[in-house]
């Protein structure tokens, strides 16, 4: 079945060449050209991807991205003029999965887009798997969480994330191993997308009031295991 894309572009130019670079590889594309027809859009006919762009007229895309997540766990990836971390930080906050700067590589885009939508793909219904420590469980077809009782709502890369950390319990992860892992490229120096993260997960871990399950450790990285 062909993968359906919305792009939320203002700027023509960059929406059309989006547009038809996206159809020659095979992808159903729509284009809305503001914030408000993008939200419409992705309720009446929803993607399997969202291409953002943060500068919108009327609604702006933080608050696009926000209204999206809170009904969909459908992949988000940004589109910005903005580099600074802060910026980044922001839209990832908002919920979006990932990121590219502008002016972007056609062909490192498409790589994010696979990426995304090859982690929101469920497993086949014979090879689903339960991963459990101490009080979590994990389903990788349906991609539910749970923390004893209390289910969890992730995203597909907070999911991602924490079956990286349960696959591997009690195991100090570095934070190159994880860029590697489940970024899969290399975000510079500067970024703390891994501590974004972490905290996302902390927060939903822990908000029925239970231990830390992600340990930091100092100058290393960090480790799942019980305190």
């Amino acid at each position: 079945m062909t993968e359906r894309i919305l792009v939320i572009e203002d700027e023509l130019q960059i929406a059309d060449l989006l547009r038809r670079g996206l159809l020659y590889e095979g992808y159903s594309v729509e284009i809305a050209s503001d914030g408000e027809a993008g939200l419409s859009a992705a309720r009446d006919r929803p993607p399997d991807l969202v291409l953002l762009d943060l500068m919108l007229p009327g609604i702006d895309g933080l608050t696009v991205c926000k209204r999206l997540r809170s009904g969909s766990d459908v992949p988000i990836l940004i589109l910005t003029a903005k580099d600074a971390v802060a910026h980044r930080v922001a839209g990832l906050d908002a919920g979006a999965d990932d990121y590219v700067i502008k002016p972007f590589s056609f062909d490192e885009l498409l790589a994010r887009i696979r990426a995304l939508l090859r982690r929101r793909q469920p497993a086949d219904a014979s090879g689903q798997e339960v991963l459990h420590f101490a009080d979590l469980r994990l389903n990788t077809a349906t991609h539910e969480t749970y923390r004893g009782d209390r289910r969890i709502d992730l995203t597909a890369r907070e999911f991602e994330l924490l079956s990286f950390f349960v696959q591997h319990p009690k195991q100090v992860l570095t934070r190159d191993v994880l860029y590697d892992r489940i970024w899969g490229y290399d975000f510079g120096g500067e970024s703390n997308i891994i501590e974004v993260y972490v905290r996302y997960l902390r927060a939903k871990l822990e908000d029925g009031g239970e231990p830390r399950l992600i340990q930091t450790v100092r100058g290393v990285g960090y480790a799942l295991r019980e305190e």
